[in-house]
């Protein structure tokens, strides 16, 4: 049976490529975050977030004949107005789930069996792009792993390669704000598809443009660059919109327990990436703390629901200054207190507060009661 993955296929290139070709397979498989915009009989649809959720596609991989990779997101802003969730994000989707991704299907490209590889890259991997840094670094990443990786396999003797496409901005994608045009998508699609079948390594779309902008930057770097910031500021290019949502929880985490487990998942399920301020003591809460602060700071680091462990605040809404989080999660049982009044007055217009409702079961009141009596 003859299968083709596109992690990424529900907009955009990979929409329109899996449109054109998911005829000419047994099994089509779409890995995406949102449902495609048209179903089709023989197209499975694997919902998976690759900043979060990856190993949910890997299973997919290894008997896939043409695997194509198009998720990306990428914002044009300044370097100073990002926080570290927006670059790990970044990261995450654009470079360590395609280094992973084609890992897992290296193998397959070992081995003798004909295996086809699509990855989207972009031509502000090859040049430099201010106000749009993070995109580019991540993507030139990307596409030095792929050349690297091709003359591998040739030196391993196998005629399988990847196909890394690069191109300037080109309209009938949702990437800059508009929306999936497959038949402006028509020529891309081809010249993509052809690609592929002739085992090209390195392709650009509007190849003389592409050359064009290539050798403006060889010439002079710092000429290109500089107009290059220019021509964005001028034409407003320049993002105000948020990629992620950032979340943030605090708490003692004395004698760590599933209810703490259970209040970080949920907080994660509701965030992009998720900040917790651990408390040095228990004394604003009137108790004794047995897990010394390091150790429960080290617990907490270590669970995969948590992005970062932050310093001890006095108060959660000074961490807004620092973090610009936009929901704070609480327990249902603090709101209506003075404390949580307050900060609703505090964040208005900056941050949700999100109440959790409070569960029935193991708590830490409980077993610090439990080792009292022992």
């Amino acid at each position: 049976m003859s299968k083709i993955t596109i992690v990424g296929g529900s907009r955009g290139l990979g929409f329109a490529l899996l449109e054109s070709l998911q005829n000419q397979f047994d099994c089509s498989v779409v890995v995406d975050v949102i449902e495609p915009l048209k179903t089709f009989d023989n197209v499975r649809f694997v919902r998976c977030d690759l900043s979060k959720d990856f190993d949910k596609c890997l299973c997919e991989i290894p008997d896939t004949d043409l695997l194509i990779i198009t998720a990306g997101i990428g914002t044009v802003k300044p370097f100073e107005n990002y926080s570290f969730a927006e670059i790990d994000k970044t990261f995450r989707i654009n470079t360590l789930a395609i280094a992973k991704l084609l890992f897992c299907f290296y193998p397959a490209l070992l081995g003798k069996q004909e295996k086809r590889v699509l990855v989207m890259s972009s031509i502000a991997a090859d040049v430099s792009s201010p106000l749009f840094s993070v995109y580019g670094a991540s993507k030139a990443a990307v596409s030095k792993l792929c050349e690297s990786l091709n003359i591998e396999l040739e030196m391993k003797g196998t005629e399988n390669r990847i196909t890394c496409v690069s191109a300037t901005s080109f309209n009938g994608t949702s990437f800059n704000g508009g929306v999936t045009d497959t038949l402006k998508l028509k020529e891309i699609v081809h010249e993509c598809i052809c690609s592929l079948n002739n085992k090209k390594t390195q392709v650009y779309i509007n190849e003389e443009l592409c050359e064009d902008v290539i050798f403006k930057y060889l010439h002079n770097k710092h000429e290109f660059g500089v107009s290059s910031y220019n021509y964005k500021l001028n034409n407003k290019r320049i993002s105000k919109n948020k990629t992620i949502i950032v979340g943030f929880l605090s708490g003692t985490f004395d004698l760590f327990h599933v209810g703490h487990l259970n209040l970080l998942r949920r907080a994660k399920e509701q965030c992009d990436y998720l900040i917790v301020s651990v408390h040095e003591s228990g004394s604003w809460k009137g108790k004794e703390t047995f897990i010394p602060y390091e150790e429960r700071k080290a617990i907490i680091s270590s669970i995969k629901y948590v992005d970062e462990v932050a310093e001890d605040f006095l108060e959660d809404c000074d961490a807004w200054d620092k973090y610009h989080y936009d929901k704070l999660f609480v327990g249902s049982d603090y709101k209506g207190t003075e404390r949580f009044n307050r900060y609703e007055k505090v964040l208005e217009g900056k941050a949700k507060i999100v109440y959790f409702p409070y569960t029935q079961g193991t708590s830490s009141t409980q077993l610090r009661d439990a080792l009292k009596k022992k």
